[in-house]
């Protein structure tokens, strides 16, 4: 039923939130290795948020809002800045979040789709814990 699903009711409320000056945040739980927070900027951004509000939601807001605002949320000199480099504009889709080209971690620049390291060293990242090359340990499939 519509009343139990609460999404909707709650994109509105953060975008009447930012607008009149309040903080907002994003928050996921890891869910498929990242992309939860995706889902989140996105689902959030539908109740008519901007693209460039959400961005900052994402951001400098949720910074702000747990007190980190001197540290990290923004690019200024003297605060920590880890960056991810976009294949395509969110501002023009909030969607293009996940079009992640490359990322920059303590000063090491990676691909986005592979992680392999590509500055200052190129190196390959090898194989990750958490990928197997199809499903396993489900119940009726063998």
């Amino acid at each position: 039923m519509k009343e139990d699903h609460v999404f909707e009711d709650h994109a509105k409320f953060v975008k009447d939130l930012v607008e009149a000056g309040g903080l907002a945040g994003v928050g996921s739980h890891g869910q498929l290795q990242g992309l939860g927070y995706h889902w989140e900027i996105w689902s959030m951004q539908s109740g008519g948020t901007s693209n460039h509000n959400m961005l900052k939601v994402a951001t400098i807001l949720g910074a702000t809002g747990i007190g980190l605002n001197g540290d990290i949320g923004s690019l200024e000199m003297g605060k920590l800045a880890d960056l991810i480099v976009l294949d395509k504009n969110p501002l023009e889709d909030i969607r293009n979040t996940n079009s992640i080209l490359f990322v920059m971690k303590n000063g090491r620049l990676y691909e986005g789709n592979t992680l392999n390291e590509v500055y200052p060293l190129k190196k390959d990242a090898g194989k990750f814990w958490w990928k197997q090359p199809e499903p396993g340990n489900i119940p009726g499939i063998r």
